[in-house]
């Protein structure tokens, strides 16, 4: 059935770096305490036929999965308790879709997108892979909004957009994730049709959704913000609340969570 009006709904977006992995850390029962209406994660890094399914739907959720055909990489996979009207697996790019980067869920009056974006920190070869994905993608979403106008846009971007979200933003190292040329695609896209909703409710805080496992980041609380909802301007004013859950520890990065008055 479609999502009624005038409902709030909460969606939480969270890479989860193998899903499976995850489960191993209570994931499962983190999942009814929380009771979101729509969980998107991103890395589930599972084949279609080693999917735990039937373990996730069993909690109360109709679960979609696009799995990489590489087995142990990438992924993506969306829980709703609401069933959608339509769900399209990728985005008809084979080199994108290979690599099971986006699911898309069509809902009464918009539509939610789970995404996975490329990293590029394993070398320069991937790092121009992934400024090839965010212009192609870009291209992508500019045709799909004269289709689908209302978009809610969750996932890993594996981008640091401004200097509040990282913990040392003078680094000179140039590191993939905080070069220039992928903080001014997301100026670009926060500027033309698309809103942060974290950003947007909460403008001057300094919070992280990513650490890395070295060093002990974490408890240093030495981190990056790389995940984002982004929210069409036709749903921007029905963002209510956005929020990390840096408490859930299932991965190396926290969930971004943001309730929409529907």
């Amino acid at each position: 059935m479609p999502l009624k009006k005038n409902t709030m709904l909460t969606i939480a977006s969270y890479n989860v770096n193998g899903i499976r992995a995850a489960l191993k850390k209570d994931l499962a029962e983190w999942i009814l305490q929380t009771d979101f209406d729509i969980l998107c994660f991103q890395e589930t890094k599972v084949t279609e036929d080693e999917a735990p399914q039937s373990e996730l739907e069993a909690l109360g959720y109709h679960s979609y999965w696009h799995s990489a055909e590489k087995k142990g990489y990438s992924g993506v996979a969306v829980m709703t308790k609401n069933e959608p009207t339509n769900v399209t697996i990728g985005c008809g790019m084979p080199k994108y879709d290979s690599e099971g980067r986006i699911i898309i869920l069509d809902f009464d009056g918009w539509s939610l997108l789970n995404c996975y974006f490329p990293s590029g920190s394993s070398g320069e070869e991937r790092h121009e892979f992934k400024m090839e994905f965010l212009a192609d993608f870009r291209k992508w979403i500019d045709d799909l909004r004269k289709t689908k106008p209302n978009l809610v846009i969750v996932g890993d971007y594996n981008i640091v957009h401004g200097r509040l979200d990282i913990h040392n933003p003078d680094r000179k190292d140039n590191p993939s994730g905080y070069r220039p040329e992928e903080r001014t695609w997301l100026d670009h896209w926060f500027a033309d049709g698309f809103t942060d909703a974290f950003r947007h409710k909460n403008p001057e805080a300094k919070e992280y959704s990513w650490w890395s496992f070295r060093a002990g980041s974490r408890a240093k609380n030495l981190g990056w913000r790389i995940d984002y909802q982004s929210v069409s301007d036709g749903l921007k004013d029905k963002i209510a609340e956005a929020y990390h859950l840096p408490d859930a520890k299932h991965s190396d990065h926290c969930p971004v969570v943001v309730k929409y008055n529907l």
